[in-house]
């Protein structure tokens, strides 16, 4: 199948199956799907943490309520890279977390051997381009945002007796086409958004010979309704939007226990507060209230209504019952899981269409392009990558 063929059957299974994944888990107070009422209702709470954590399993659970899911086994996954992983003096890796260091040994194994000279874009302090001057390229070339991350960088360089040379820029609004030209291999790892779209954009028009990258938060720094790329995803139907872009990133590695407790707190009590919100407005619809310090959640859930209160600008009567409240907010908690199970299905489905978008659109100009993963995602769910390599008669 052909990275045209599998985009195109892609974009028409998740047209065909939005009523599943295009809503938001907070503005129901009853399972919406009366054909999967019965089946979600029977799962337990570990058994749908179980499900969420594995996307082979959700496929398979789903694929008896909802036809279409079978079809995602065959179209979602990707060729994996698979490399012996080399080995690194202690100094490279000092200063770079077990994982960290891991996702970075991982993609450097899956980049095409080559020396030619790098462009590290989004190059925080430098880790990849460190890799990459080790293992022989002529020179490395870092870009980054912060300044003091490229101050370190520099530091670190310079004590290694690697060729890297840093640029401080914001490649979202300065001019960095020179950055670009024809013989550099283009390297970014886990930039965002509209980075890594720019990165695309410029490092093909100066038609740089080799492009490679992992692409990530496809919906920061962007407009919210996503703005396609190929040619083939501007005729698609499919409307996205911000929520459905962050679905594309809800595949997690396993978060601590204490975070996974807190987090549950999180939800119940924003959802208690909404139900004692809409009982004294008479509103119906879901409103968030603001981002807060964790720590919170460790006081009462009295305190956190009238935090959430005085945010949405009204008083609370004296004489509230916050227990009864609560008590909803555990309840719509487990419709909340539930129907997040659901969206969840599809949560890759969306990332690889995402991710084609943009292969399709190096196509386009003129590169032979690969999709493949190269790490485990326990190491980094964010583990596609893109490799575009420029053909001889462009």
């Amino acid at each position: 199948m052909t990275l045209t063929e599998q985009f195109s059957a892609l974009d028409s299974l998740l047209m065909n199956t939005r009523l599943y994944w295009q809503c938001t888990a907070f503005d129901f107070d009853a399972l919406p799907w009366p054909e999967l009422h019965a089946p979600l209702s029977a799962l337990s709470d570990q058994a749908v943490a179980e499900l969420d954590s594995d996307q082979e399993q959700l496929y398979q659970f789903f694929s008896s309520y909802i036809p279409a899911v079978e079809q995602l086994s065959r179209l979602v996954p990707l060729p994996a890279i698979t490399n012996t992983r080399k080995e690194y003096p202690f100094w490279i890796s000092n200063g770079i977390k077990g994982r960290k260091f891991t996702q970075l040994q991982d993609f450097v194994g899956a980049l095409p051997t080559s020396n030619q000279p790098v462009l590290e874009w989004c190059a925080g302090k430098g880790h990849l381009g460190r890799m990459l001057a080790f293992n022989g390229a002529q020179s490395v070339h870092s870009v980054e945002l912060q300044s003091h991350l490229c101050e370190q960088g520099k530091k670190s360089a310079q004590q290694q007796g690697l060729a890297i040379q840093f640029s401080q820029a914001d490649v979202l609004t300065d001019n960095t086409q020179d950055f670009f030209n024809p013989q550099t291999h283009a390297v970014a790892l886990h930039a965002c958004g509209a980075l890594h779209q720019t990165f695309m954009h410029q490092a093909s028009a100066a038609k740089v010979t080799q492009i490679s990258f992992s692409p990530c938060c496809y919906h920061l720094f962007t407009e919210n309704n996503y703005q396609a790329m190929s040619e083939q995803a501007k005729r698609s139907a499919l409307n996205l939007t911000h929520r459905d872009l962050k679905l594309a990133l809800q595949e997690t590695v396993t978060a601590p226990s204490r975070v996974g407790k807190v987090r549950k707190t999180e939800v119940e009590w924003r959802l208690g507060f909404d139900a004692l919100r809409k009982s004294l407005t008479g509103e119906s619809a879901y409103v968030s209230v603001p981002s807060v310090n964790k720590a919170i959640f460790s006081d009462s859930f009295e305190s956190f209504c009238k935090w959430a209160a005085d945010k949405k600008a009204f008083k609370l009567p004296k004489d509230i019952d916050y227990n009864k409240f609560l008590l909803i907010g555990q309840a719509r908690k487990k419709i909340t899981e539930r129907v997040e199970l659901v969206r969840h299905v599809f949560r890759r489905a969306i990332e690889v269409w995402l991710v084609l978008d943009r292969a399709l659109y190096l196509q386009q100009q003129g590169y032979n392009v690969s999709v493949s993963t190269f790490c485990e995602k326990q190491l980094t769910p964010r583990n596609i990558l893109i490799l575009a390599s420029l053909t001889p008669s462009t």
